[in-house]
């Protein structure tokens, strides 16, 4: 426990506010140096990302995650300082404890144990990590693969991470995540004096009957691994602050969380077949967060999940539930990717821990997998 808690510990203490990396990919690449490992650092924006890989052949398996953390909050709502790891009441506290220190520590811890024990391991292990997560993530993870991609660079493997467990280290894998696509709509109408209703047309009440239908809309039903997709309003405003006015505009932000049942495209065409049928006035710009991705049971799956029950003996759950994670864009690249770390109830609250009785664990589940897959 004392390796994977010592590093832990190093990372809380660096204060890596996103994009600002702090020194923790330094601290990275001076623990895997001696393991014969290989590093390349890209630079976007203020955002420091590390690639590093120890051999040349398939099959690649990769552990990816983010340094960057957000913003603490008040300190004084804190009982200890959030840049200086505190042990009490059996938890490891600090900001990044559960997102995503800790985890990055038993990447590291893992790939030392493994290692020792199969200098002569099969295929590849990398190491892709960013200080772009918690951020806009534009300049971070996507800009490694970009590169990866234009370099050839195929992932066998991919463990990213993130929290993912509910209750017990150990409980949930994540195996997929749905898309967010999100659309900014404007209504037009026409403005007018209210006590004239013959010279305005209201945005409102004509856009009233196609909200009604794209909340009612069924756009597909998920299948074995996802929800059913879901059409959300998130901000509805309309009018010029006088009572007696019939506003010209009313704007529509929304967002579908999809699954892989229903392609960004095949949403967006659907929207515009529902407005135009409506036979409204209309503007509309769609932003696309990221697409969904799904890895089915398979080598992967089966080696993390017989790592989690030899560990704790639990039987993890496949999920996909939750937002969105760097893992969208790894799957460009990557045939099998999951996520899987720590008890994720404390993330990005004041006082945020994970258990310290997690931590020697969450390091031996890694180095497992890594044997399932890569020893010789």
């Amino acid at each position: 426990m004392s390796d994977t808690l010592d590093l832990a510990r190093e990372l809380i203490a660096r204060p890596s506010r996103t994009p600002d990396d702090a020194g923790c990919q330094d601290l990275l690449r001076t623990r895997l140096a001696p393991l014969g490992f290989r590093f390349d650092t890209l630079v976007s924006n203020g955002v420091t990302n590390l690639w590093a890989r120890r051999g040349d052949t398939a099959p690649l398996t990769c552990f990816a995650g983010h340094t960057d953390v957000v913003p603490p909050g008040p300190l004084d709502a804190w009982h200890s300082d959030p840049f200086v790891p505190t042990e009490r009441d059996g938890n490891l506290y600090g900001r990044g404890a559960a997102d995503m220190k800790t985890s990055i520590a038993a990447f590291v811890t893992a790939i030392e144990g493994f290692v020792h024990e199969h200098p002569d391991h099969r295929g590849s292990i990398a190491l892709l990590i960013t200080s772009d997560e918690e951020g806009v993530a534009s300049d971070g993870t996507v800009k490694v693969v970009d590169w990866l991609e234009s370099l050839g660079t195929r992932i066998d493997h991919c463990i990213v991470g993130e929290p993912t467990c509910v209750s017990h280290l150990g409980d949930t894998i994540k195996n997929g995540r749905r898309g967010s696509l999100s659309g900014h709509l404007v209504i037009r109408g026409v403005q007018g004096h209210i006590a004239y209703p013959h010279l305005v047309r209201n945005p409102i009440h004509l856009a009233a009957p196609a909200i009604a239908d794209l909340a009612t809309t069924e756009w597909d039903r998920g299948n074995e691994y996802f929800p059913p997709t879901s059409w959300q309003i998130s901000n509805i405003h309309a009018g010029t602050g006088a009572t007696n006015v019939v506003p010209g505009t009313l704007n529509i932000d929304f967002n579908f969380r999809h699954s892989t049942a229903s392609s960004r495209e095949s949403l967006q065409q659907r929207v515009h077949a529902i407005l135009d049928r409506h036979g409204l006035d209309y503007a509309l710009t769609w932003e696309n967060s990221g697409d969904p991705y799904l890895t089915a049971a398979g080598s992967l799956v089966q080696a993390i999940s017989g790592a989690i029950t030899t560990v704790t003996g639990l039987q993890p759950e496949l999920s996909t539930s939750g937002g969105t994670s760097d893992g969208r864009f790894i799957a460009r690249i990557a045939q099998q990717v999951i996520e899987f770390g720590p008890v994720n109830a404390s993330i990005h609250k004041i006082d945020e821990h994970v258990a310290l009785s997690d931590i020697a664990p969450l390091s031996r589940i890694y180095q497992l997998t890594l044997e399932q897959l890569l020893a010789p």
